[in-house]
């Protein structure tokens, strides 16, 4: 009988994360669900099957004893993430731009060191960053933001050059707009206004099942298939800046 692949989820808690978690279940992995929060993880790790475990990605004391733990480890979403304020480069706090640094790159570095080991040792290994169209392209307010995507898209090429020849693909999927749980309200620091201003007039932004689904489809390729870089936008959003947005009666 064939072991049942493992897969680990960061930042699984909701949104994108809890959405990929669900699908990758539903795809035959015993997935291993990781967050902050840890009664939401437990829920979801009743829901699927999986496993919990409370863990914050820029505590590197705390991942490495998670990988010492987790045992089995085919595939390595690196979800956690996301951004903080809308303000432009010259009045952005400098604290809300280490705070986006530490989750969107160095918990992906984290995360990555640590599993490299168990993702190598499974003979069939797959890490994928979960950037942005942010990661390829800039725009007015998102300062720290883009340049956290930037980098974390910069660990994903990088790696995979360094990889190449070892069982291990990486791949990078860089969502447009996506109208998840609590992103766009995180980033307006809970100003509900704000963030649904983000998608007013948008008929269909993504959802976080329609980027799990991408995930889902990546990560089960064959093996010697890897999805380098995958951009994935809502039909009305061409660009980051060009969005078509219906008139609001």
């Amino acid at each position: 009988m064939t072991e049942q692949k493992v897969a680990v989820v960061t930042g699984a808690s909701s949104g994108i994360g809890a959405a990929t978690a669900r699908r990758l279940a539903a795809e035959g992995f015993e997935v291993v669900l990781t967050a902050r929060r840890t009664e939401r993880i437990e829920e979801l790790a009743e829901e699927t099957g999986g496993r919990a475990y409370t863990l914050d990605v820029t505590d590197r004391a705390a991942v490495d004893a998670f990988a010492a733990q987790v045992g089995r480890v085919d595939v390595l979403v690196n979800n956690a993430g996301g951004a903080i304020g809308a303000e432009s480069v010259e009045t952005g706090d400098p604290a809300d731009w280490l705070a986006m640094y530490q989750v969107n790159v160095l918990g992906v570095l984290h995360m990555t060191q640590a599993l490299l080991p168990a993702l190598r040792a499974s003979g069939d290994g797959t890490v994928l960053v979960l950037s942005s169209t942010a990661a390829l392209a800039a725009y007015e307010g998102g300062g720290g933001y883009v340049a956290a995507k930037h980098a974390a898209h910069t660990i994903a090429a990088t790696l995979r050059l360094e990889l190449c020849g070892e069982p291990i693909r990486v791949i990078e999927i860089a969502p447009g707009m996506v109208k998840s749980e609590g992103f766009a309200v995180t980033r307006f620091r809970g100003d509900e206004e704000k963030a649904a201003a983000v998608y007013a007039g948008v008929a269909e932004p993504l959802t976080s099942e329609d980027v799990a689904d991408t995930v889902a489809w990546a990560v089960t390729r064959p093996s010697h298939v890897n999805i380098d870089l995958l951009v994935v936008r809502p039909r009305a959003q061409a660009a980051n800046h060009k969005v078509h947005r219906e008139q609001q009666s």
